[in-house]
C-alpha cells in the first residue's frame, strides 16, 4: 500500500477527530484559560503518543502476521461500517448533521456547573476520546502496510493544521465539511478492511489485481453510499407528502 494512501486517509480521520476535539477545548479555554486546556489537550495527546509506540512494539511480538492482518481488517471493516452508516443517515436527513456550535454551548452548559479541575478533566477526557479513534486508525493502518511513519505524521499534520486554523478563528470550526469527509473516509476505510480481511483468508487469489483493487474499492463503497442515501431522501420525502 502507498504512503500517499495511507497518508491520506489518516490524515482525514484525524481531521475530523481533532475538529471535534478543538472544540471541547475552545469551550474549556474560556472558563481556566488557554493555558491550562492547552496543558489537558497535551497531557491526552502524551498519553496517545505512548500508547502508540508501544501498541505497535506489542502487537509485533511473537504473533502471527496473517492473524493480525485479519484482526486489523476486521476492525476497520467495523471503524469504517460506522462512519459510512452514519455518513448515509445525515445525507439522507434521518439524522441531523454534526454541529459544532451546538457542542461548543453543550460544553459550556457542562462547565458552568463545575470547578476549574473538573474543566481541565473534561477537556482532557474530550482530546482522549477523539484521539482513541485516531490512535486506533494510526495503529491499525501504520502497522499493517508497513508505513508506520505515514500514519503517524498524518495525525500529527491534522492535529497542528485543525490548532492553527482553530487558534486563528477562535471560534468552533463550523465551516469544516465533516460528512462529505466522514462519505470518503468511511469509503476508503472499508476498503482496507475488505481488501486486507479476505487478503488474510484466501491469500494473494483473493485480488488478482492487486493494491488496485483499494481503489476499485473505494468507488464501489463511494457510489453504494450515495445511491443509498438518495433513494432514502426520495423515501423520506415520499413518506412526507403521503402523510400530508
Amino acid at each position: 500500500m502507498s504512503d500517499w494512501g495511507i497518508f491520506l486517509a489518516t490524515f482525514l480521520t484525524a481531521a475530523v477527530e481533532w475538529v471535534e476535539a478543538f472544540t471541547i477545548v475552545l469551550a474549556v479555554s474560556l472558563t481556566i484559560g488557554w493555558g491550562r486546556a492547552a496543558g489537558a489537550a497535551a497531557a491526552a495527546l502524551g498519553v496517545l503518543a505512548v500508547m502508540t509506540l508501544a501498541t505497535g512494539g506489542v502487537l509485533r511480538l511473537g504473533l502471527d502476521m496473517h492473524g493480525l492482518q485479519f484482526m486489523i481488517g476486521a476492525f476497520l471493516l467495523l471503524f469504517g461500517v460506522r462512519w459510512l452508516a452514519k455518513a448515509i443517515a445525515r445525507a439522507a436527513g434521518l439524522k441531523a448533521l454534526h454541529d459544532e456550535d451546538a457542542e461548543f454551548a453543550e460544553t459550556r452548559h457542562r462547565l458552568a456547573a463545575g470547578d476549574r479541575h473538573a474543566a481541565w478533566l473534561i477537556a482532557f477526557k474530550g482530546v482522549m476520546l477523539e484521539g482513541l479513534e485516531v490512535w486506533l486508525i494510526v495503529v491499525a493502518l501504520g502497522l499493517k502496510s508497513g508505513h508506520p511513519l505515514a500514519a503517524t505524521g498524518a495525525a500529527l499534520l491534522a492535529c497542528a493544521l485543525v490548532a492553527i486554523a482553530g487558534l486563528l478563528a477562535r471560534a468552533p470550526l463550523r465551516r469544516v465539511p465533516e460528512n462529505a469527509i466522514k462519505f470518503g473516509v468511511g469509503a476508503m476505510i472499508v476498503s482496507f478492511g475488505t481488501f486486507w480481511t479476505l487478503e488474510a483468508l484466501a491469500g494473494e487469489l483473493a485480488w488478482p489485481s492487486g493494491e488496485w483493487a483499494v481503489p476499485l474499492l473505494a468507488g464501489f463503497y463511494l457510489a453504494g453510499g450515495l445511491g443509498v442515501a438518495a433513494l432514502l431522501r426520495l423515501r423520506r420525502a415520499a413518506a412526507e407528502e403521503g402523510a400530508s
